[in-house]
């Protein structure tokens, strides 16, 4: 798939983890009947395989469908096998390079210049400026835009929904959204899907307008 068009397309990611499978699983189908059409399963979750495996059954072989926090070889291989069809990384680590051997497009986690730079030249289509509150915000993605003015960046970490407004603003190609936006419907005590629709269409509305 072609990444970093389905970025700027849709601009949210939607970041699902959580300790019940079938909640999880939920969770990623609900989200995709809203319209939120990237979504990543984080390797933290339970049984995250195995959700990525039923979710691909279900959205079909084509649909984006995305494995997170892949960090090592095997990682890749896993989510490969169940159905990922790109990848997001925390780091510039050997998940990177695994993915990209695999043919898979990667979202690679970042936070300095120097790991940008690594990023880019391990491979990835896009980086992940992450943690993106505690690197400072809309300001340093509007920071980095200057020396970086064609890097593809989505920044992932306390992004609610004033916050997205504010990094696409800024000149973020996408923003990466978990708790904000799934809550704890993919836990096993969650909360029901009338919340989590809800808050699909808030962050849909926010990416959506122009910011004018």
């Amino acid at each position: 798939m072609d990444l970093p068009a389905a970025l700027r397309a849709h601009r949210l990611v939607a970041i699902v983890r959580g300790d019940d499978p079938e909640a999880a699983l939920r969770t990623v189908t609900t989200l995709i009947e809203e319209g939120v059409a990237l979504v990543e399963v984080s390797l933290t979750g339970r049984d995250a395989p195995d959700v990525i495996a039923q979710a691909r059954a279900a959205l079909g072989p084509d649909a984006p469908l995305g494995a997170g926090t892949v960090l090592t070889a095997e990682d890749a291989h896993t989510v490969h096998r169940a159905g990922a069809n790109f990848v997001v990384t925390p780091a510039v680590c050997e998940g990177v390079d695994a993915a990209r051997r695999l043919q898979l497009p990667v979202l690679a986690g970042v936070m300095t210049p120097t790991e940008i730079v690594a990023a880019l030249r391990a491979g990835a289509c896009a980086v992940k400026l992450f943690p993106a509150a505690q690197a400072g915000g809309p300001a340093y993605v509007r920071a980095l835009k200057g020396p970086f003015p064609d890097v593809p960046f989505v920044p992932v970490g306390g992004v609610d929904a004033e916050a997205a407004r504010a990094y696409l603003d800024a000149g973020a190609l996408a923003v990466g959204v978990g708790s904000p936006l799934v809550g704890d419907a993919a836990d096993t005590a969650g909360g029901g899907l009338d919340g989590l629709r809800a808050r699909a269409r808030t962050f849909l509305d926010v990416v959506r307008a122009d910011g004018s």
